[in-house]
C-alpha cells in the first residue's frame, strides 16, 4: 500500500473549490493510505471563510493536518485582546470579506478563533517539510522563527537547495518574479509552491506526494 500525502494550497474562502478538492482526494486511488495537509490561509478574500473554517474543524483528526497561515494569524490577532491595533491591518488584507461571511465580528465563534490560534506551523513526512510560507535559509527546522514560517518570501524563494533543510512544500506566494502566472504551481527540485491564488484565479492546487519518494509531487491536481 502506498502512503500518499495530499498538500492543499491556499483556499482563501473558496469553499466550493475546497469541497471539490476533498472529492478529488477521496477519488484518488482506493487502496492508498492518505494524509491531507492543508497549507494555511483558509480565510480572507474569498466569499465563504466561515464555511471553510467550520468544515476544517469537522475534518481535523487522523489523516487531516491543518497548518496555520499568516491570514489565520492576522485574524486571531485582530479579534484578540489587542484588536484595536490589528483590526484595520487585517481588514485591509481580506479580513472584511471574512467578517461578511460570519455576519460581523461579534458573530465569529470564540472556539473557532481559539482553534485557528492553536494550529501547528509545520508538519513533516520522511522526505519533506510542509509549511505555509517557507523557511529561513541556512537554519534547521527546530531553529526556525514563527514569523518566517508564516510570512517569509524573497530570501526563501531565491534560496538554493543546499540552504534548505529538506524539500519544502508551501503556499503563501501566488505570484513573484519566478512564478509570473498565479494560476500555475511552482515545481522546483528544492521546493513546491502550491499557492495558485484560488480566490482570484479559480484554481486550487493539490500536490500528491509519495512518502517513499524524495523530492516534488508525483502529480498536481488542479481543482477548478
Amino acid at each position: 500500500m502506498r502512503r500518499l500525502v495530499f498538500a492543499i494550497g491556499d483556499i482563501h474562502g473558496r469553499r466550493d473549490l475546497f469541497e471539490a478538492a476533498l472529492r478529488a482526494i477521496a477519488d484518488y486511488g482506493a487502496d492508498e493510505h492518505k494524509t491531507a495537509v492543508f497549507l494555511g490561509d483558509y480565510v480572507d478574500r474569498g466569499p465563504d471563510s466561515a464555511g471553510v473554517v467550520s468544515r476544517l474543524m469537522r475534518l481535523a483528526g487522523p489523516g487531516f493536518i491543518c497548518l496555520k497561515g499568516n491570514h489565520e494569524a492576522m485574524m486571531v490577532e485582530a479579534l484578540g485582546v489587542e484588536r484595536a491595533q490589528r483590526l484595520s491591518f487585517w481588514l485591509s488584507n481580506g479580513g472584511a470579506e471574512t467578517l461578511d461571511s460570519y455576519g460581523g465580528a461579534t458573530s465569529v465563534p470564540f472556539e473557532q478563533v481559539q482553534w485557528l490560534d492553536r494550529l501547528p506551523l509545520w508538519w513533516a513526512d520522511p522526505h519533506r517539510y510542509y509549511v505555509h510560507a517557507g523557511v529561513e535559509p541556512g537554519l534547521a527546522m527546530e531553529h526556525q522563527d514563527d514569523r518566517a514560517l508564516l510570512w517569509i518570501r524573497d530570501r526563501f524563494l531565491a534560496a538554493p537547495a543546499e540552504d534548505l533543510p529538506r524539500h519544502i512544500v508551501h503556499g503563501h506566494t501566488p505570484r513573484w518574479a519566478g512564478k509570473p502566472d498565479a494560476a500555475l504551481p511552482e515545481l522546483l527540485p528544492q521546493r513546491t509552491n502550491l499557492d495558485t491564488g484560488a480566490w482570484m484565479t479559480g484554481v486550487l492546487s493539490v500536490g500528491v506526494f509519495d512518502e517513499a519518494l524524495a523530492g516534488g509531487p508525483i502529480e498536481v491536481l488542479s481543482i477548478r
